[in-house]
C-alpha cells in the first residue's frame, strides 16, 4: 500500500470533530477505499484547552492555522474554520502557494473568491476540493462537476439551507409566528444566537453561488445574487399558500437564459404536489435540470457534524487516489465572465397581501393602480387568516398572472402612497417547478 496521506486540520469544531471520529471509526475502510492509510497528524484551533469530545494526544497542535497550512509534514490542508477572508483566505492561500492540497466547507470564502483560489490551485498542481461547503452530506458538487458532464444544465435550484427550511416547517405545521419559532431553532442550535446569515439568506446565497459556476461554467458572482430572507413571512401567508394550493420555501434559484445568468434567493411558493414541497425540517435539497439526463433531484441532511464530514472526507479521498480536478470542473482561465440576465417577466407570476383599509373605493384603487403596470390578476380574494380570531382587519390576496418584479413594486408602490393599506404589502414569487 502506498505512504499514508497526511491532513492537517483547522478547526476542530462541529464538522472537525466529526472527521476525526469518522477517521477514527473507518480507518482500515478508509485506507482500502482510499488506497492509502489517511491520518491527521497536526491541528490547529483557537484555543488549546478547550474541552473537546475526541482524542488528540496523538496529534500535534500547531499554534496558527497559517502555519499549519505550510507545515512540512501534511499533504492535505483541511480548512473547516470558515468566512470569506482574514485567517481562512490567508491559511488556503498559504497551503496553495506551497503545493498543499486543499478541502474546504467555506462556502463564502469561495462565493467571493471563486476566481483566484482556483487559479491559484492549478497554478501549484494542487486540489481545492468543497463538496462539504454545498448542502452538507448531499454530493451535489461531484454530480454536478462529474456526473452530469454530458449535459447542457438550465437550471439549478434548491433548499440549500436547513435553518429557514426549519422555521417555515414549524410555522406551518404548528401555525406559529416566525420569531416564536426561531427562538426555538437558536434553543435547539439549528440557528445561531446572531441568525442574520441564515435568516437574510445569505448562507443560501453563497452556495447558489458556487452551484451557478459549476452549472453554467461562469467565473463566481456572490454581488450579482438577489438576496431575500424569510423574516416578513406570517402565518397569513403560510395559511393563503395552503388555501392556494402552495407550500413557502426558500429556494436558491439559478437560471441561464438567452441574456445571461439570472440568480436569485428569496421565499417562494411551490406547489404542494411537487417534491421539492415534501423536504421538510432541516433537509435541503438540490434539483438540477440537463438536457439529456432530465430533471435531477438530491435530497439529504444539509448541516451537521456527520453529515459534512462525510462530504470532507469523499473529497480527501479523491486526493488520496490521486484525482484531481479543476475546482469548477474546468480550468480557471476557461470559466467564462458572469453576465447577468436581463430583467424578464416571471413565469408563475406573485402573491400579494395586502391590509387594505375597510373604505370605499379602496377596491377600486388597488385595481387601478395594477392595470396602470399592466399586470393581469389571475384571482383576488378577501381573507380574514384562521389564526387571528377576533382581529376586524381582513387581508386582501391577490394572484398576478406573468408579469415583471418592476411592475409588480411600482403598483405596489402607488398603493401605499395611495393611504388605502395600513402595513407595508407582501410579495412572494410562485415558482413553476
Amino acid at each position: 500500500m502506498a505512504d499514508g496521506l497526511k491532513l492537517g486540520l483547522a478547526g476542530i469544531g462541529t464538522v472537525g470533530s466529526g472527521l476525526l471520529r469518522l477517521i477514527e471509526a473507518r480507518r482500515n475502510t478508509l485506507a482500502s477505499r482510499a488506497g492509502r492509510p489517511v491520518e491527521v497528524v497536526a491541528v490547529s484551533a483557537r484555543n488549546k484547552r478547550k474541552k473537546r469530545d475526541v482524542d488528540l494526544s496523538r496529534v500535534r497542535f500547531v499554534q496558527t492555522r497559517v502555519k499549519l497550512a505550510t507545515d512540512p509534514e501534511i499533504d492535505v490542508f483541511v480548512e473547516l474554520i470558515g468566512g470569506e477572508a482574514g485567517v481562512a483566505k490567508e491559511a488556503v492561500e498559504a497551503a496553495l502557494r506551497a503545493g498543499k492540497h486543499v478541502v474546504t466547507a467555506n462556502k463564502a470564502l469561495l462565493a467571493h473568491h471563486g476566481a483566484s483560489l482556483p487559479a491559484l490551485a492549478e497554478k501549484h498542481g494542487a486540489a481545492l476540493n468543497f463538496e462539504a461547503a454545498v448542502a452538507g452530506g448531499i454530493p451535489v458538487v461531484k454530480v454536478i462537476r462529474e456526473g452530469l458532464q454530458g449535459n447542457d444544465i438550465s437550471r439549478v435550484y434548491g433548499i440549500l439551507n436547513g435553518t429557514c427550511n426549519y422555521i417555515l416547517t414549524l410555522m406551518e405545521q404548528e401555525g406559529r409566528g416566525f420569531a416564536d419559532v426561531l427562538k426555538e431553532a437558536q434553543a435547539q442550535g439549528y440557528a445561531e444566537a446572531d441568525p442574520t446569515f441564515d435568516i437574510g439568506g445569505f448562507d443560501t446565497a453563497h452556495k447558489l453561488a458556487l452551484l451557478t459556476s459549476l452549472a453554467f461554467g461562469t467565473r463566481t458572482s456572490f454581488d450579482a445574487v438577489y438576496v431575500e430572507g424569510i423574516e416578513t413571512i406570517t402565518p397569513a401567508d403560510i395559511e393563503a399558500a395552503d388555501d392556494l394550493g402552495y407550500r413557502i420555501k426558500l429556494l436558491g434559484v439559478a437560471l441561464r437564459t438567452d441574456s445571461g445568468i439570472e440568480q436569485r434567493v428569496h421565499p417562494t411558493m411551490v406547489p404542494k404536489d411537487t417534491a421539492i414541497a415534501e423536504v421538510d425540517g432541516v433537509s435541503n435539497c438540490v434539483a438540477i435540470d440537463g438536457d439529456f439526463v432530465g430533471d435531477v433531484m438530491l435530497i439529504g441532511p444539509g448541516a451537521g457534524g456527520g453529515p459534512t464530514a462525510s462530504a470532507v472526507m469523499s473529497d480527501i479521498i479523491d486526493i488520496a487516489r490521486g484525482h484531481v480536478l479543476p475546482a469548477f470542473g474546468i480550468k480557471a482561465k476557461d470559466l467564462k465572465p458572469y453576465k447577468k440576465a436581463q430583467m424578464r417577466a416571471h413565469e408563475g407570476g406573485y402573491y400579494i397581501r395586502l391590509s387594505v383599509h375597510d373604505r370605499t373605493g379602496a377596491f377600486a384603487a388597488i385595481a387601478q393602480r395594477m392595470a396602470e403596470q399592466k399586470i393581469s390578476i389571475e384571482s383576488i380574494v378577501q381573507r380574514r387568516p384562521r389564526s387571528s380570531v377576533g382581529d376586524a382587519r381582513a387581508a386582501v390576496v391577490l394572484v398576478t398572472h406573468q408579469t415583471t418584479e418592476a411592475a409588480v413594486r411600482k403598483a405596489l408602490a402607488a398603493i401605499e402612497r395611495d393611504g388605502h393599506v395600513d402595513a407595508k404589502p407582501q410579495m412572494i414569487r410562485i415558482e413553476k417547478l
